[in-house]
């Protein structure tokens, strides 16, 4: 995993915890209210959204085309990341039926499907030709089918991770981007391009804490330096030799070659920085490319996309996406449906290209929509690129050995947006130089020994 997730929560909380506090940020399409308004009456949903911006995209379209052609009114609440994560699992952990729909990620799916909190949608999905279930890319629909076999949610939008650079300094400077960057390789262009141009620095990597941001591209270096939090039997292996090497690698560029306020940066400021022309390049999501090719972006035209930096692997791009999840005590599932199915469909990327440009589609997650000439005339830039990192990523095998559970940049169990969290926090202090790497990952060992003992005894 933009306050985005882009994967990635700036604070993370363990799945399961109620929130405190919630600002909540009603937005509606259709018409007025939200929570319990509309359980009565089978026309009326209520959808729970992370306000990302192909969300907003999808509020404004709502009521004009999907309620229009159905009926049926959405009442949206739409939410900062965090706090969306923080409402959906009280709603749904307690099954209250507050939400019928709620926007989540592959990394939520399996858990809340384990718990029974979600309908199924594979055989809705299945029985529906207009949807065509065939074309989700498969790494994308496999995140989201749980240990039953079943899927449990159908994807907005999906993403892996590449790497981003400026191809008019790369030509000036005389640097050429290999086909398959290795880490190493990457740490020696970012040298040489660093100060290149007045202002530049060599390369942008997230410092942020959060689960969903610093440990996000930190976890895909570890994977293809050879480590892992986990070993196959829970053993805890954050200050192992493999893991400390990548970390102090990841430190030691960012803190080198990085951006300024590294410790504080994360996907929104490196977007940022990209755009303005501060760096000269930037390992992360490949959702971002759009923005970096949207009429309003000052590298337009002048940036190139090359697969995530491997070291013993053959690939390390993530894999993420946002998807739409049912809750099981929903009382209007069929409405529920055909709203899933319309934000999840074909014609919805159609209408978004229509409407509002074939930059903003909410793209990475069906293979026709890597077939379009009119989306492919607009991303070429970046769209085999995209489909190329989705489609080779690989959640079950990430790494050179075993694993205990799925995930890429993240491990797929309740504990970790708590761990991943508190872990993200000894990472952003070693970028900012407050400690050593070996320091930090000694902490954090402790705290990912806690969650192995848990594991292992049961």
């Amino acid at each position: 995993m933009r306050a985005r997730f882009t994967g990635r929560g700036r604070t993370g909380r363990t799945i399961g915890l109620t929130s405190v506090a919630l600002a909540l940020t009603l937005s509606v399409a259709g018409c007025s209210g939200a929570g319990n308004v509309g359980k009565g009456d089978p026309n009326t949903i209520n959808v729970l959204m992370v306000n990302n911006p192909q969300m907003v995209d999808l509020q404004r379209l709502t009521a004009e085309h999907f309620t229009k052609e159905t009926g049926i009114k959405v009442n949206y609440t739409v939410l900062p990341e965090d706090d969306l994560r923080d409402k959906m699992s009280q709603d749904f952990s307690s099954q209250a039926g507050q939400y019928d729909v709620a926007s989540l990620s592959n990394y939520e799916t399996p858990i809340y499907a384990r718990n029974g909190w979600l309908a199924p949608l594979g055989d809705r999905a299945e029985k529906d030709p207009k949807f065509d279930q065939g074309d989700i890319l498969n790494p994308v629909r496999a995140s989201l089918t749980a240990a039953d076999g079943k899927v449990y949610a159908e994807p907005f939008y999906g993403e892996s991770s590449f790497l981003m650079y400026r191809k008019d300094v790369f030509k000036a400077a005389g640097v050429t981007m290999p086909a398959h960057p290795t880490w190493h390789q990457v740490a020696a262009m970012a040298a040489k391009l660093d100060g290149y141009r007045k202002g530049m620095k060599g390369i942008c990597l997230r410092g942020q804490v959060g689960w969903g941001q610093v440990v996000a591209p930190l976890t895909t270096v570890v994977n293809t330096f050879g480590g892992t939090w986990f070993a196959k039997d829970w053993q805890a292996k954050v200050d192992s030799p493999e893991f400390t090497k990548a970390t102090q690698f990841y430190v030691d560029l960012v803190r080198k070659h990085g951006e300024a306020g590294a410790p504080q940066a994360g996907y929104t400021e490196c977007l940022n920085d990209m755009q303005q022309g501060k760096v000269a390049m930037w390992y992360d999501a490949t959702a971002g490319a759009g923005s970096l090719e949207s009429s309003d972006s000052k590298v337009a035209g002048k940036v190139g996309y090359a697969p995530a930096p491997v070291e013993k692997t053959a690939g390390s791009g993530w894999l993420y996406t946002w998807a739409w999840g049912l809750q099981k005590a929903s009382t209007h599932q069929d409405a529920a449906w055909k709203f899933i199915r319309w934000a999840s469909g074909q014609g919805y990327e159609q209408l978004v290209g229509r409407t509002l440009g074939w930059s903003k589609v909410p793209a990475g997650k069906r293979a026709s929509l890597y077939r379009n000439p009119q989306y492919l005339k607009n991303s070429g830039a970046f769209a085999a690129a995209t489909q190329q990192a989705i489609s080779s990523a690989k959640p079950n095998d990430p790494g050179v050995q075993p694993r205990p559970a799925p995930g890429i940049q993240f491990v797929g169990i309740p504990e970790f947006a708590d761990l991943g969290t508190k872990v993200s926090n000894e990472v952003s202090s070693a970028i900012a130089g407050k400690q050593s790497v070996p320091e930090a990952l000694k902490k954090s060992q402790r705290l990912a020994k806690e969650v192995s003992d848990a594991h292992a005894n049961n």
